[in-house]
This record gives C-alpha cells, sequence and structure tokens, in this order.
C-alpha cells in the first residue's frame, strides 16, 4: 500500500504546481491554452488575502498531483462552497489511491468550513473521472449550463 502525503501548498511549489496544470491540460487537450506562470501562481496563492489555495499531494514521498480550489456562496443555503478548480494526478501515481485522498482531504476541509457543498465539473468526454466520480456518491448537475465570457468578448461587454 502506498504512503499518501497531502499538505498546503507553499510558495516554492509553484514551479511544481505549473508544472501539474501543463499535464492536466496535456491530458485535457488543451495545453497551448495555459497562459498561467509560475509568478501567476505565486501572486495568486501566497498573498496577504489569497482568493485561491493549493494542496500537494505526494505518494511515497514523490510529488504526485495537486489540487486548486477557491470558496464560493450559495445564496440558496446561505453557505460558503467549496469549489474544486482542477485535481491532478500525475500517470504514474494513477491508481494509488492519490486522488480519491485529495478529494476526502477537500471534502473534510469542506465539512470543517461550514460549507454547503463540495463541487467540481468534469468535461462530458472524461469518462473514467466521471465513473470515479459517481463511483462515491458524487452527482452529474446537468441541468445547469456553464457559461463563460473571456477573452475579446469580456472586454467588449465590460466596455459596451
Amino acid at each position: 500500500m502506498s504512503n499518501i502525503q497531502i499538505r498546503e501548498a507553499q510558495k516554492g511549489d509553484c514551479a511544481l504546481i505549473l508544472q501539474f496544470i501543463k499535464g492536466l491540460a496535456e491530458y485535457e487537450r488543451a495545453l497551448s491554452e495555459v497562459k498561467a506562470t509560475e509568478q501567476n501562481l505565486c501572486d495568486a496563492l501566497f498573498n496577504d488575502h489569497p482568493k485561491a489555495f493549493a494542496l500537494i499531494c505526494s505518494v511515497d514521498g514523490s510529488p504526485a498531483g495537486f489540487a486548486l480550489y477557491f470558496f464560493n456562496y450559495s445564496t440558496w443555503t446561505g453557505k460558503f462552497g467549496l469549489f474544486l478548480e482542477d485535481l491532478y494526478i500525475s500517470p504514474e501515481h494513477r491508481g494509488s489511491g492519490a486522488g480519491k485522498a485529495l478529494l476526502k482531504h477537500l471534502a473534510k476541509l469542506a465539512l470543517e468550513q461550514d460549507c454547503s457543498r463540495f463541487e467540481w465539473n468534469v468535461l462530458d468526454w472524461n469518462e473514467p473521472s466521471i465513473q470515479f466520480y459517481e463511483s462515491f456518491g458524487a452527482k452529474p448537475q446537468s441541468e445547469w449550463v456553464g457559461y463563460r465570457l473571456a477573452g475579446q468578448e469580456l472586454k467588449s461587454f465590460a466596455q459596451s
């Protein structure tokens, strides 16, 4: 059985986090869309009032993956929620239990923070992850359709 350890990311982890982000983007067939830099990550995660947080997962002492999350707010429940932006386990550590350990860690954190929800998104073609999430009771939220405003469209709308 593997020895899995999870810890809060530290400023010195920014290069590793970016490496994991690129690994995730490559898996999701979107590597060219990664614009983040080590400095962006350090500025976002390690300032006086961070709005995003990261965890590093190691398996047998070797960095295996990460999770990046933030808190949102539900007007319906009147409580905060924990939103998992990214979770990535490197290919050589998949199947070790590291992904499930990260998710359990985040679920416990959500409860400790009195969150009413723990949510994330998954690409509709990522069947292995969908099956994994559903195996422990996660439910798809298919009645909601995500929308995004970015790039020039965001600028144009904001300036209109």
